[in-house]
């Protein structure tokens, strides 16, 4: 069971950038699927949520109508699309399943625990 995620890179303040979140191992759609990001210095946060069946779908505050989640099952993947980027967005994307192993590194947000974590992907804005 592996996440891998990818699309990050440097952009300019009002870029876009989309993140992809991509499984083997396992199907996707039968996991709820988390996107995180962690700043230089600063804890992990939830940045925006789905569940397995697609229909629900949460963001934080930040992020609110510039990001957008989505899934693509034909591909087993998971799909952030960021707009309208800032400087503050600068973080390591991390996305993650609700799902619990023991010993795991997990962290709970939206009423869900994520225990599965791919190794991240760079996103960089700045001039």
């Amino acid at each position: 069971v592996q996440l891998v995620e990818s699309g990050g890179g440097l952009v300019q303040p009002g870029g876009s950038l989309r993140l992809s979140c991509a499984a083997s191992g396992f199907n996707m759609d039968i996991y709820d699927i988390g996107w995180f990001r962690q700043a230089p210095g600063k804890g992990r946060e939830g940045v925006s949520y789905i569940s397995a069946d697609g229909g629900t779908t949460f963001y934080a505050d930040s992020v609110k109508g510039r990001f957008t989640i989505s899934r693509d099952s034909a591909e087993n993947m998971v799909h952030l699309e960021m707009n309208s980027l800032k400087p503050e967005d600068t973080a390591i994307y991390y996305c993650a399943t609700d799902d619990y192993t023991p010993g795991a590194f997990t962290l709970v947000e939206w009423g869900r625990a994520f225990g599965t974590w791919g190794p991240g992907t760079q996103v960089t804005v700045s001039t």
